[in-house]
């Protein structure tokens, strides 16, 4: 006979209840259901964008290379001399515009510097002068010394002075640290006054182998050129050395025989020190040639000429390698 549904129903339901039982032991424990499956999708990780391509280097054509042609460059040089001794002018006029004393500073320089190394010459220290006074044999070195310290510090930032002209108007570079050169040059003429003064009070005249006065100049004038080049090409790129400039320029003023004498060094290393410092036996040579009628010590000479020549020549060469980028840099 059929069941209805009601009793089908509660019959399942004991058939279960019956089965729990044999199961937990006979235990009213209610059955626990086990814990929904959490599903977890993960996204997948972008692969590390590609590396750009390096660039090829330019073909070899294209790389510019500057040529240097030394008689083209002193041709140029030549052609522009007009150039440097207008700018000569316009930069000794300008140093002592709206000055109180004007070119009196020129003189002024070198007379304080006297001054000093009078003092010190009297108190602290005791130099050997050959029987020369101490103002006289220290003048004929300030000024020379004064002239390659001025044309130097003012040489060196003769690039960075004068941009306009430098990105405006095409002519060789050289000309501008030339043109401080010729302005210390006229700073040099004028406080030679303070040495003629000295020698017209105390009595003396300078000797007669100042006619090798000239020959020393011209190494002085080499190693000149050379040094203020190297520095002015160096300020456009490293502007540091224009601060480091007046300390080095103090350290040489020390270290060259200005307020003492050559002979203060030891023999054996006064050829050393004439190819470090070629001003040395240049200015040992104008003491020598002017105060004491001798003539100057011609192998330290040499030695001296010899490294001017290579701060001449490396130094312009230099200077016309780094040129092409001064309108760019500075």
């Amino acid at each position: 006979m059929a069941r209805s549904p009601g009793r089908a129903y509660a019959a399942v339901r004991a058939a279960g209840t019956n089965g729990d039982d044999t199961t937990s032991g006979g235990d009213d424990a209610t059955a626990v259901a086990p814990p929904p499956v959490v599903t977890t999708t993960v996204a997948p990780v972008a692969a590390p964008p590609a590396a750009a391509p390096t660039p090829e280097a330019p073909r070899p054509e294209l790389v510019f290379k500057r040529h240097l042609h030394p008689v083209v460059m002193v041709r140029e040089l030549i052609a522009a001399r007009d150039l440097v001794v207008a700018l000569t002018e316009r930069d000794f006029r300008a140093r002592y515009k709206q000055t109180k004393v004007g070119v009196a500073w020129a003189v002024l320089t070198p007379l304080l510097l006297l001054g000093a190394f009078s003092i010190l010459a009297n108190t602290a220290a005791e130099f050997d002068t050959n029987g020369m006074p101490y103002p006289l044999f220290a003048a004929v070195a300030l000024v020379p010394w004064t002239f390659f310290s001025n044309a130097v510090a003012s040489g060196a930032v003769s690039i960075t002075q004068n941009l306009s002209l430098v990105n405006k108007v095409y002519c060789p570079r050289e000309v501008f640290p030339l043109a401080s050169i010729g302005t210390a040059a006229l700073d040099g003429f004028i406080s030679l006054l303070i040495l003629g003064a000295l020698f017209a009070a105390y009595g003396q005249a300078p000797a007669g182998e100042i006619v090798w006065v000239p020959v020393l100049l011209i190494v002085q004038l080499m190693f000149t050129v050379g040094v203020t080049l190297v520095l002015s090409s160096m300020v456009v790129y490293l502007r540091d050395v224009r601060q480091v400039l007046p300390m080095a320029l103090q350290f040489a003023l020390f270290a060259t025989p200005v307020a003492y004498g050559f002979d203060t060094v030891g023999d054996e290393f006064q050829p050393v020190a004439s190819a470090v410092n070629p001003l040395a036996p240049i200015i040992e040579g104008y003491r020598d040639a002017v105060l004491l009628g001798q003539t100057p010590e011609w192998g330290l000479v040499a030695i001296a000429a010899a490294a001017s020549t290579v701060w001449l020549v490396g130094g312009y060469l230099f200077f016309k390698r780094m040129e092409t980028g001064f309108a760019d840099v500075a």
